[in-house]
């Protein structure tokens, strides 16, 4: 197309703003110099060369005419503030296209960095979790001193001393089981249901396959037959509680509640009339005339 020769070029002068200071006489010498280069007599073996001189003919005319020169010239100058434009916004669109890479790099590796960051975070936690389990299930099972040390450290034995509980001390002691399977017991939560009875000197947990089982340890024997018998614990899984050792009657006995003789109206049926029997044959030996009056 005739629009996108540039006529400059066609005559082998430079273009743009040179091309356009150029003189008439500058550009008549340098058609003639071409002309000569391209007249198709000087080119009999190249069929482009009619064309060729055609086209420098053609561009000649161009220039060497005033008012088609000023708009080839203008035609020039829209053209290369179209290039400037083009290249403007390519080397804008390249820019863009650089800044959104880095920003989704930069968003990628936010995301790596914070995926990371919470798997760091979950790892920790998790193993966190599993020594406070570890910790908690070694103070479970960890006996707290033995009653043998505990008896040895009241009657201020020396650690070296092999004696055991004195019989005094057995009764302040108690057996106490439960079934596996339901609610455990820890030595704290039993030594929170026998406070109710008196002070808890030691809990010693004996832990088995099927029952579990712990020593409980009153300060005084009275405590420790106030629970014996009637201490349950917690409804879903009661507690069996027996006396290591039975009380024995010492010279001088703790005062006790007072055994007092069945009264008439706790009798009944054939409990009545036997004690009412017992009671007129005594009365018979010993005043028979007493008798006769109450018949």
């Amino acid at each position: 197309m005739d629009e996108d020769i540039d006529h400059y070029v066609i005559l082998g002068l430079p273009s743009g703003e040179e091309g356009f200071k150029l003189s008439e006489k500058e550009i008549t010498k340098a058609y003639r110099l071409k002309a000569l280069e391209l007249h198709p007599d000087k080119r009999p073996d190249d069929p482009n060369a009619p064309a060729n001189f055609q086209k420098l003919q053609t561009s000649y005319q161009v220039l060497k005419d005033e008012k088609a020169r000023k708009l080839f010239h203008d035609l020039l100058r829209v053209k290369q503030q179209k290039l400037q434009r083009q290249s403007q916004q390519d080397s804008k669109r390249r820019r863009m296209m650089s800044d959104l890479e880095e920003r989704e790099r930069s968003a990628f590796a936010a995301n790596d960095a914070s995926a990371k960051a919470t798997s760091e975070e979950e790892s920790i936690a998790r193993k966190l979790k599993e020594e406070i389990s570890r910790i908690r299930a070694m103070h479970a099972n960890k006996s707290t001193p033995t009653v043998t040390a505990t008896m040895k450290k009241q009657n201020g034995v020396g650690e070296t001393s092999n004696t055991g509980p004195s019989a005094a001390e057995k009764e302040k002691m108690l057996k106490v089981s439960w079934e596996k399977g339901g609610l455990d017991y820890s030595a704290q939560r039993l030594r929170e249901l026998f406070e109710t009875f008196g002070e808890v000197k030691d809990v010693v947990i004996r832990s088995q396959k099927k029952k579990g089982s712990a020593l409980v340890v009153m300060a005084t024997k009275e405590a420790a037959m106030a629970a014996t018998g009637t201490m349950c614990g917690d409804i879903s899984n009661p507690l069996l509680v027996v006396p290591l050792q039975p009380a024995v009657a010492t010279s001088f006995p703790m005062a006790r509640e007072p055994v007092v003789p069945q009264r008439n109206e706790e009798l009944v049926g054939a409990g009545y009339q036997a004690f009412e029997d017992s009671v007129l044959q005594k009365l018979q030996k010993v005043c028979p005339a007493l008798l006769l009056s109450i018949h």
